[in-house]
């Protein structure tokens, strides 16, 4: 039987390619992302800088940001949680790790919703997000000490029935596609 790891890596190149099919930068597909935060005006939101072919959130925050706190990660190291700079449309970017752009500078936020990136995804709540643990540990953290929202945001062709997940993998509070909400 192949180990969970090697499961992990069929799983994510098969959900790849079909990010990549529906990957579309010059469209914005944050309108349901949009809607639902605007249910959450004031609370501090952590997004993402969109990298590669992954769905574009950076519309959606510009407004959240006029009503609220956003942020974006920052790795601060392997095996570490994630740590939250504050961000505002326009605001100076840098170079982060792996190629996500952060904010040049800015305070850190302690986020309670959480907008995160993901490969692949199920529709109970199941992510597959690259392998570095990096949100896992985040989230864990986050939530041992206050209700956090995760929020997965992907396009609805990275949709599994199922995937090869671990104890260790943190669950997705909601989803949000460009078709659609899908409440977990």
């Amino acid at each position: 039987m192949p180990t969970l790891t090697y499961q992990k890596e069929i799983a994510r190149k098969a959900a790849f390619a079909r990010r990549k099919q529906a990957h579309r930068p010059d469209q914005s597909a944050a309108g349901h992302l949009s809607a639902v935060l605007a249910g959450y005006r004031g609370v501090p939101i952590a997004g993402y800088s969109a990298m590669r072919t992954e769905i574009d959130p950076s519309p959606a925050l510009a407004e959240a940001a006029a009503h609220g706190p956003v942020c974006l990660p920052v790795i601060i190291g392997n095996h570490q949680p994630l740590r939250f700079r504050a961000w505002e449309p326009d605001c100076q970017m840098i170079p982060g790790a792996f190629g996500a752009r952060i904010p040049a500078k800015g305070g850190w936020v302690t986020p309670e919703i959480i907008i995160v990136p993901l490969v692949a995804f199920t529709r109970d709540g199941g992510r597959l997000g690259y392998g570095g643990g990096f949100y896992d540990r985040t989230l864990e953290q986050l939530r041992a000490a206050k209700s956090t929202l995760a929020i997965g945001f992907a396009y609805s062709v990275q949709e599994a029935e199922e995937l090869p997940l671990e104890a260790t993998d943190q669950p997705l509070d909601m989803i949000v596609t460009e078709a659609g909400v899908i409440e977990v």
